[in-house]
């Protein structure tokens, strides 16, 4: 890979009002204009660097669109009051009422049921396909079909997308790749390998500080101003504005994003290593034993590792939660949703953030009631967590003392 993301991020400076080192922040609305005529032009879409109320743009949610535009290697980008504002914006501005979506059939909780349940009020419809496997997606195309949708690292089975592939499929049949990288952001440039549009949910780790919810969507500079057009633009229609206030907060935390990706990511493949030793059911990108391992070791940015996820599968439910419960009260980390944080967040997908999906279902895609999804923090000795962890399973006996999975 030869875009360096992390040193594009870096290079940007916005000087604060009174030269401060960080921008001032855009705390209004409204904005004034100096002419009548200035005011109708912005309307109008034909100015640029006005501005003209806030859930259009403000120049705090400018920047911080800038800096992820950056991430990415896009020309523009948009920031979303969440990632859900930021998907359905890109979904609903990309399809009109009879088109067609191919997507992946493991996809975040949300995403799921928006495509699933939500878009057949606009008549759109989806197939959802096992995004791995290329000639099921060829085949899911046809006349109406006006996107692939996919998530980089999926959630919550952590699937890796051939992007390049894909791609190659869209530009061959004239739709748009559309990739959501909340998972990879630097391990993977969804847009450098193919992606025309990248989503980010902003609340996870590239805010990382688990206190705010935001979205972005990269892409060309046509697009992202088709999002914000008066007349027609879902991103301004709908309007999942983001505050000034959060975007400066995010803008700030971007800084250390180098630091943060490299840190879970070693932290997570060390735990990943080390339960697979212990004959654990274990799912992480960087091992040999991922379906896909040699796909994400072409496609990512080694300099930032496989990621911070990881999942272990259990068995049940009943084990799950109590190994999760028990690791929480042994201060391991937090029973929560959500990812990116500096401690480590664990939840079952199948009952939380993936349970828009049908248990039926969820048993198709290889989703069991015991599968925890773990996001790994930023724990300074991971060996000390390690055993921590495994003294909890052999506590539950989903480990016994001689390393094997019971």
């Amino acid at each position: 890979m030869n875009y360096k993301a992390s040193d594009h991020i870096q290079d940007l400076q916005y000087f604060g009002e009174f030269g401060g080192v960080n921008p001032s922040i855009s705390d209004s609305s409204t904005y004034t204009f100096l002419s009548a005529k200035t005011m109708f032009d912005t309307f109008e879409g034909n100015t640029e660097g006005c501005y003209l109320y806030s859930r259009h743009s403000s120049p705090s949610n400018l920047y911080l669109g800038e800096a992820m535009a950056q991430l990415e290697g896009t020309e523009s980008a948009n920031v979303y009051a969440s990632g859900m504002g930021a998907i359905s914006a890109v979904i609903l501005q990309l399809c009109d009422a009879g088109d067609h979506i191919v997507c992946s059939r493991t996809i975040y909780g949300g995403t799921y049921a928006f495509l699933k349940n939500f878009v057949k009020k606009f008549n759109i419809s989806v197939a959802f396909v096992d995004i791995t496997d290329l000639k099921a997606v060829r085949e899911s195309i046809n006349p109406r079909t006006r996107m692939i949708y996919c998530e980089a690292v999926s959630n919550p089975l952590l699937e890796i997308a051939d992007i390049p592939s894909l791609s190659k499929i869209a530009q061959k049949n004239l739709i748009a790749m559309v990739v959501d990288n909340t998972f990879s952001p630097l391990n993977i440039n969804a847009a450098q390998i193919g992606a025309d549009v990248v989503i980010h949910s902003l609340t996870k780790f590239i805010n990382g500080t688990s206190d705010c919810v935001a979205g972005a969507v990269c892409g060309t500079s046509n697009f992202c101003l088709s999002l914000k057009d008066v007349n027609s633009g879902a991103g301004m229609l709908l309007g999942s504005t983001l505050d000034s206030l959060r975007a400066a907060s995010i803008l700030k935390n971007m800084r250390t994003l180098h630091i943060r990706i490299k840190k879970h990511s070693e932290n997570a493949h060390y735990l990943a290593e080390q339960f697979e030793k212990d004959g654990l059911r274990v799912v992480y990108p960087g091992l040999k034993s991922h379906p896909q391992h040699e796909l994400m070791k072409q496609i990512m940015n080694p300099e930032f590792g496989f990621g911070g996820m990881l999942t272990l599968d259990v068995g049940t439910l009943e084990k799950a939660n109590a190994l999760m419960e028990l690791m929480q009260k042994e201060k391991l980390g937090y029973l929560a949703v959500s990812l990116g944080f500096y401690k480590t967040l664990f939840s079952a997908p199948g009952t939380s953030t993936s349970s828009e999906i049908p248990e039926e279902e969820q048993k198709e895609l290889g989703l069991s009631q015991g599968l925890i999804r773990f996001s790994i923090g930023l724990d300074n000795d991971i060996h000390k967590t390690y055993l921590a962890m495994r003294n909890c399973m052999e506590q539950l006996e989903i480990l016994t003392s001689d390393s094997t999975l019971v």
